[in-house]
C-alpha cells in the first residue's frame, strides 16, 4: 500500500487531504504539534505529534524512510504569538528537501496563488522563498497554489466571510476594487491526490481556481444569499482607514496568541485581490475547478450555518466583556478596599480574614481578566471565572445572604456572567 505524510493534517486543507488520500487507497500519516487538535479532527488517523519547524535533518529522514508522497499542508498567514513565518514556509522546506534528497518520493507542496519575491506582503513572499527551495533542490516535486478556499467547515477566511455575510440588517461595503476567485477544498484535495498519484508531471506549477472572478461585494452578496439571509437592509461604507485600524488591532491580538483572519496580512491579500489562472493546471490534464455559484450549491446551508454565521463575531465580543467585567471589578475593589472591607467588617468577619479575602479577590479578578485574552490560557480563565463566581455566590450565601435582597441585585448579576463565561469555554475551538 502506498504511503503518504500530510504535514499540517488537522488544518483546514491537511484535513481534507488526508482523507481524499486514505478514500484513493493510500496509508495516510498527519504531523502536527497538537495532540488535542489532531484527535479532534480525525481520532482514528495515525498522528504524530511534532512541533514541525523543530524537526531536524535526521527526524526528517527517519519520519518518511518509507513514505511514498509527502504533502506539505503546513502553514501560517503572519507571525503571532505562536507563528514564525520564515521557519514553517522555509525552514521546514530547506529541511525536507535535504532529508529526501535521496529518497524516491514526490513532494506536494500547498502554496498559495499569487506568491512572488517581490509580494506586498511577507506570507506571499515566504511562501515564495519555500517554493524556490523545492524547485531547486528536490527530485519530484509539484506545487499547486489554491486561491480562496471554501469548505463545509468555516475555519480563518471562510469563517469571516460567513460572519461578514451573517451580520443582520447590515452588509458593509468593504475592498469595492478587490476581485476574488475561489476554490472548492474537495477540488483541492482532488488534485492533491491526482499530484500523489503521479497523474500530474514532476515540476508544475500551478494555480488551482474556478475560470472566472468576482468583487468581493458580490462574494458577500452570494454568500448571503447563499446562507438563507434576507437581502440587508443598510450598506454602510467601510473606509479604508477603519480597516487598517482593524487590522492593527487583530495584528496585537495576534501577538497574544489570537490568529484572527482580520489581520494586516489577509486583508491587504483581500485589497490586493485572490486571484489565479487556471491554465497551467488544465494544461497538465487536471480537472477543471467548479464555479462559485456550483460550489455553494454543493456546501450545506442548513441552520448550524446560520446559527455559526450569527455568532461569528458574539464570541470575540463575550471576551472582550469578560475581560472588561473581570478587571473592573477587581480595580474598583483595589481603588477602595476600605470600604469592600467594611461591608465584611459589618458582619463580624475579623480584619485577618476580610482583609486577605477583598484583596485576594480583587487580584484573581483582574488575572483571570488578563488570562482570557491571553489566548492559550483563555479557556482556563473562563472556567476559572466561573469557579471564582460560584465561591462568590456560596460564600455571599453565608456571610452575607441579606445582598440577595438588594434591589440592584448584585449577586443576582453573577450569574449572567458565569452563563457568558460558561459559552466561552465551550465554544473556544480553533478547529
Amino acid at each position: 500500500m502506498r504511503k503518504a505524510v500530510v504535514l499540517g493534517g488537522y488544518g483546514l486543507i491537511g484535513a481534507a487531504c488526508m482523507r481524499a488520500l486514505a478514500a484513493d487507497g493510500f496509508a495516510v500519516s498527519g504531523i502536527g504539534r497538537s495532540r488535542r487538535s489532531a484527535l479532534a479532527s480525525n481520532p482514528e488517523a495515525n498522528w504524530v505529534i511534532r512541533d514541525i519547524p523543530l524537526i531536524d535533518v535526521a527526524e526528517w529522514k527517519e519520519l518518511l524512510a518509507d513514505a511514498d508522497v509527502v504533502v506539505n499542508a503546513a502553514g501560517a498567514l503572519q507571525d503571532g504569538g505562536r507563528d514564525d513565518l520564515e521557519a514553517i514556509h522555509v525552514t521546514v522546506l530547506s529541511r525536507l528537501v535535504e532529508a529526501t534528497r535521496d529518497l524516491p518520493m514526490r513532494i506536494v507542496q500547498i502554496s498559495a496563488a499569487g506568491v512572488s519575491p517581490g509580494a506586498s506582503t511577507e506570507f506571499f513572499r515566504s511562501k515564495a522563498r519555500g517554493d524556490a527551495i523545492l524547485s531547486e533542490g528536490a527530485q519530484n516535486w509539484v506545487i499547486l497554489r489554491p486561491v480562496l478556499v471554501l469548505s463545509p467547515e468555516a475555519y480563518g477566511g471562510t469563517a469571516l466571510l460567513r460572519g461578514v455575510a451573517g451580520l443582520p440588517l447590515i452588509l458593509p461595503r468593504v475592498l469595492p476594487e478587490a476581485q476574488v476567485q475561489t476554490v472548492h477544498i474537495d477540488d483541492l484535495a482532488a488534485a492533491v491526490v491526482a499530484a500523489a498519484r503521479g497523474e500530474v508531471p514532476s515540476g508544475l506549477v500551478a494555480d488551482l481556481c474556478e475560470p472566472d472572478e468576482q468583487s468581493f461585494a458580490m462574494l458577500l452578496d452570494r454568500i448571503r444569499l447563499w446562507q438563507g439571509f434576507p437581502a440587508p437592509c443598510f450598506r454602510p461604507a467601510f473606509p479604508d482607514a477603519m480597516l487598517r485600524l482593524v487590522g492593527w488591532c487583530a495584528d496585537v491580538l495576534g501577538h497574544l496568541g489570537w490568529r484572527s483572519p482580520l489581520r494586516s496580512t489577509a486583508l491587504r491579500a483581500l485589497s490586493d485581490g485572490v486571484r489565479g489562472d487556471p491554465a497551467a493546471w488544465h494544461g497538465a490534464g487536471g480537472k477543471p475547478c467548479r464555479p462559485l455559484a456550483a460550489t455553494l450549491e454543493s456546501l450545506p446551508a442548513n441552520r448550524q450555518e446560520r446559527l455559526f454565521a450569527r455568532f461569528y463575531f458574539l464570541l470575540p465580543l463575550a471576551i472582550a466583556m469578560l475581560a472588561l467585567f473581570w478587571c473592573a471589578s477587581g480595580a474598583i475593589t483595589l481603588i477602595d478596599p476600605a470600604r469592600a472591607m467594611m461591608i465584611l467588617g459589618g458582619r463580624d468577619i475579623q480584619a485577618w480574614i476580610a482583609v486577605p479575602t477583598v484583596l485576594g479577590g480583587a487580584l484573581a479578578d483582574i488575572l483571570l481578566g488578563v488570562m482570557i485574552l491571553w489566548r492559550p490560557s483563555a479557556r482556563m480563565a473562563a472556567i476559572g471565572m466561573i469557579g471564582l463566581s460560584v465561591v462568590y455566590l456560596i460564600g455571599s450565601l453565608m456571610v452575607a445572604p441579606d445582598l440577595w435582597l438588594d434591589p440592584l441585585g448584585p449577586m443576582v448579576k453573577v450569574i449572567p456572567s458565569v452563563v457568558l463565561a460558561a459559552m466561552v469555554a465551550l465554544t473556544l475551538e480553533e478547529r
